[in-house]
């Protein structure tokens, strides 16, 4: 027999025919049809949860199966291979879509308010538009209002609960770590208790940042409607919430398969996957702390 006969390849799965991906397309399009209604305060917003509702429903059945599929033994070490591009290349969009966040507030600061404030190379736009405005970081009013008798609104400062939340997030990658070391070693008890904590963490962040946005809309007059500074504030923490709240579910959820001994030192991308996720979502906090509430 020649070389290449003796050859064996290695199985890779290939799962049977699903209706997930239309489910999914269905649920992306009610979404995004009833976003568009609650932001202009349409009578169909309420289409909106609907959508939700079928893509939650879509992705837990899609993950179930993954994780009975992985279970069974059916993955391959190139299905592996798979997973690891695929969360590596996931992060990596992600990174861009908060780069892109970080570019505007950047582009907002660094240019637009020069301009604004009549620099050498764009001195008539300051004389004509808004001559008496003088620019400044954080904007408090915006330079159409500053005669108009418009209210205006307080910035948000670092040191209270969002310096709170710093503390929180950067002690959760250090339990986070714990855990991950815990699954190596075969600690079963330190692993389901400091994910566990994780977890708990991250949802302590998200309430402390529900009252936060509370005090900001009922005290100081901050809104995504305040000019260019709060519509990059609540983007650009909002989303990070988002992605806080989707960590947290991941890290619940990861506590649940830990405690059923799903995981082992060899085999144990999911929860691997969760820890990428994780520390990504506390750099990427750290970075909003500086420039968003600090600088």
């Amino acid at each position: 027999m020649s070389e290449q006969q003796n050859t064996e390849y290695e199985k890779y799965y290939v799962p049977e025919q699903s209706k997930l991906p239309f489910i999914g397309s269905i649920g992306l399009l009610l979404t995004a049809f009833g976003a568009g209604h609650a932001v202009q305060g349409g009578s169909l917003s309420w289409v909106l949860y609907i959508g939700l509702a079928v893509l939650v429903y879509m992705l837990s059945t899609w993950w179930s199966s993954t994780i009975r599929e992985s279970r069974d033994g059916l993955y391959s070490a190139q299905m592996s291979r798979s997973f690891r591009q695929g969360m590596i290349w996931f992060i990596t969009s992600e990174v861009m879509f908060f780069a892109a966040f970080f570019g505007a507030l950047f582009y907002v600061r660094v240019l637009v308010m020069e301009w604004l404030g009549g620099s050498s190379n764009n001195a008539a736009t300051h004389d004509f538009l808004y001559p008496d405005w003088i620019p400044g970081w954080p904007m408090t009013t915006t330079p159409g209002e500053l005669n108009g008798g418009y209210p205006t609104w307080e910035a948000m400062g670092a040191w209270g609960l969002p310096a709170i939340n710093t503390a929180i997030l950067l002690f959760s990658s250090f339990t986070l770590t714990i855990a991950h070391h815990a699954l190596i070693e075969k600690n079963r008890q330190t692993l389901i208790l400091f994910t566990a904590i994780t977890a708990l963490l991250g949802a302590i962040f998200l309430m402390l940042q529900v009252e936060e946005y509370i005090h900001a809309y009922q005290e100081m007059g901050l809104t995504l409607g305040s000019g260019i500074y709060g519509s990059t504030f609540f983007m650009l923490t909002g989303f990070h919430g988002l992605h806080v709240t989707v960590g947290t579910i991941f890290l619940i959820v990861m506590t649940l398969r830990c405690a059923k001994g799903h995981f082992t030192p060899k085999d144990h991308f999911a929860y691997e996957a969760g820890a990428w996720y994780w520390h990504f979502v506390d750099v990427v906090w750290v970075f909003l702390f500086i420039f968003v509430y600090i600088l």
